[in-house]
């Protein structure tokens, strides 16, 4: 769980033993504190037009782009969006669900937009992934797994791996 904290540093005059000021902190878990009560939620939620931008990129982009994609996608509609701004809004936009983190075992993570569950097939030889649509019954998968490897299993998405047409064609 991620903690939001208010840090303060206390700077004394007093040198220490080699000349340098010390310096102190303390860090104050503002959630504990009650001061401002779910400020990550608050914040998530807030309206923001560059999330807004990186968000319709995502959506109109079914080439299911990398983090860096959606940078250089972005700059051209707001060309003083830093690529730090890009890549939080990206993670809060996983964070609240508006978007999937598809995960690969080679390459950076690719993002999908959540319109309608679907599964993913990613291509072994160019690593383009295709969306498709089949009703898996997690619940069942779950349960199959758990047996087997005697472990809580969670199926968040569904992916498999094969090779496309295009890259059978060329073969």
């Amino acid at each position: 769980m991620n903690r939001i904290s208010i840090v303060e540093f206390f700077k004394f005059d007093k040198n220490d033993k080699n000349g340098i000021d010390k310096q102190y902190k303390k860090i104050y878990d503002i959630t504990k504190l009650g001061i401002i009560p779910n400020l990550k939620e608050r914040f998530m939620n807030n309206y923001s037009k560059q999330r807004e931008v990186i968000l319709d990129i995502i959506k109109n982009n079914p080439i299911h782009p990398t983090a860096e994609e959606i940078y250089k996608l972005t700059i051209k509609k707001e060309p003083k969006i830093s690529k730090s701004t890009v890549y939080r809004n990206i993670n809060i936009l996983v964070d609240l669900k508006k978007i999937n983190k598809v995960k690969m075992s080679v390459g950076p993570d690719r993002y999908d937009y959540v319109y309608k569950e679907h599964s993913h097939m990613i291509c072994e030889k160019c690593g383009k992934i295709f969306d498709f649509y089949y009703n898996f019954n997690k619940d069942d998968i779950s349960k199959n797994l758990k047996q087997q490897l005697k472990e809580n299993i969670i199926i968040d998405n569904i992916t498999i791996y094969g090779i496309c047409e295009e890259c059978k064609s060329k073969n």
